[in-house]
């Protein structure tokens, strides 16, 4: 059985792995970034794949696991900046500068431990995800696991957290 499953995925692969490939390349147009997406969703195949209920749609179920994957990297990239783009927190310059100058590193510091402090004027239940996400880069299934709370728990803290966010940081601004 599991012979045959390996043959059948390596058949899958050699069949459509190189239009897989392309359609990764496509969306993220960085060829080292593709070839990590691509490897990441061979492994993910190859894990799902004798699972899979239907063998005739392989060529779907593969393009898919590839967009998800780049999906998950757009969002893993995207997420510490969601935090600012919320308007939680708007910290704007019109211009970004590659070398900073040191009064702007200093303000830079000083509002990101403003910030840090105002969360922490939070009750602890929505401190923990905010920290999480914003600070440690963890998923919401992935802080989800860690406190071991159901993810809608989770998403509820996390939007009641920027609810009371919103008026204090507004006077940090």
């Amino acid at each position: 059985m599991w012979e045959s499953c390996t043959n059948s995925f390596d058949e899958m692969v050699k069949e459509n792995g190189k239009y897989i490939f392309n359609y990764i390349l496509s969306m993220v147009r960085h060829k080292e970034l593709a070839e990590d997406l691509y490897q990441e969703a061979l492994l993910s195949a190859y894990l799902a794949f004798s699972s899979m209920k239907e063998p005739t749609k392989v060529k779907s179920w593969f393009y898919t696991i590839a967009g998800n994957k780049c999906r998950d990297y757009w969002r893993k990239e995207n997420k510490s900046k969601q935090f600012w783009r919320e308007e939680v927190y708007s910290y704007t310059s019109s211009i970004e500068y590659v070398q900073q100058l040191p009064e702007e590193e200093v303000l830079h510091k000083c509002s990101t431990e403003e910030m840090a402090e105002t969360v922490k004027t939070l009750p602890e239940i929505y401190q923990y995800p905010i920290f999480q996400y914003y600070y440690h880069d963890l998923t919401l299934i992935e802080i989800s696991r860690k406190s071991d709370l159901p993810i809608s728990t989770v998403k509820t803290r996390m939007k009641r957290a920027k609810e009371r966010l919103r008026p204090k940081l507004q006077s940090l601004a």
